[in-house]
């Protein structure tokens, strides 16, 4: 199959096409797990993101930065106990752009189960 040219984006499919609205801060596996798990909980901890999503301590760091620098997150340090510990809190903005992101997944999954033919496809 391949798409070629101007005829390919007068398809039948209207609009831009889904994988446009994915968001690279959002789309990134490690980063979509945070949020989605943010989103099940009001605040999770830093070592059950660690564990549900099997990455490192600096890995999770890094990506947890990324979303907080976004504004998608919030990150607040202090103590159970003795013990210091790292939660994570899913913000509206945040809320809002895994929402945008699920969207796009959706119209993905809807234009790839969509029977019409595909732009540049010969006829059957």
């Amino acid at each position: 199959m391949s798409a070629e040219g101007p005829a390919a984006a007068g398809d039948d499919h209207e609009g831009p096409h889904p994988t446009r609205a994915l968001d690279d801060t959002v789309h990134q596996r490690v980063r979509l797990g945070v949020l989605t798990v943010a989103r099940e909980a009001d605040r999770v901890e830093f070592g059950f993101l660690k564990k549900q999503l099997a990455v490192t301590d600096g890995n999770l760091s890094r990506h947890l930065k990324v979303l907080e620098e976004s504004g998608m997150i919030t990150v607040e340090k202090g103590y159970a106990g003795r013990r210091p510990r790292t939660w994570v809190t899913l913000t509206r903005e945040g809320g809002q752009a895994l929402d945008a992101e699920l969207r796009a997944l959706r119209a993905l999954v809807r234009r790839l189960e969509d029977p019409r033919p595909a732009p540049g496809a010969p006829d059957a």
